[in-house]
């Protein structure tokens, strides 16, 4: 992947004729604070859309120039720490988990296990919205397994596979 495509074909969501059939849901902010224990400033998505339950989810991140992180990375050159990108995409997962397993899942705590082949392909700055695309790739028991990719304006800026495990607090 050279960062040009608009949409990786391994992360593009394929929904089921059922999941076509239903209609696209927004998770609003309220939604997502519901499903899953961040807050600010850890809480790194907006909203979340295009779920397609045990399947993907798209997270939004509005990244502005208020962000706590741009204080100090780096102040006369803001750019989002790559961290917080792969942070950003773990927890559209989480959220993905949660309206996966259901009601009974919201407020849960997911954990990341592994990081694996985190590439960083340009600077996400202020002004930039972050479009996290994720996808399962397996889950065994509490043990979930993902890709993501966050573009911004369809390139590719980041990009991982990660494991998580859903716990109770």
């Amino acid at each position: 992947m050279d960062g040009t495509s608009p949409l990786p074909e391994e992360v593009a969501p394929k929904p089921s004729l059922k999941a076509a059939l239903l209609p696209v849901e927004v998770l609003d902010i309220k939604r997502i604070m519901h499903a899953i224990p961040h807050r600010y400033p850890m809480l790194m998505i907006d909203k979340v859309v295009d779920v397609v339950p045990g399947h993907s989810a798209v997270g939004i991140k509005n990244v502005t120039v208020n962000e706590n992180f741009f204080q100090g990375h780096f102040p006369d050159h803001p750019v989002m720490p790559g961290v917080l990108i792969i942070e950003s995409m773990a927890q559209t997962a989480a959220v993905l988990v949660v309206e996966s397993l259901g009601a009974g899942a919201a407020g849960k705590v997911v954990y990341f296990m592994t990081i694996e082949n985190a590439k960083f392909r340009r600077p996400v700055v202020p002004g930039d919205t972050l479009r996290i695309h994720v996808t399962k790739n397996r889950h065994r028991g509490n043990v979930w397994k993902f890709r993501g990719v966050a573009l911004v304006d369809g390139v590719s800026v980041a990009e991982a596979t990660y494991a998580a495990m859903i716990m109770d607090k």
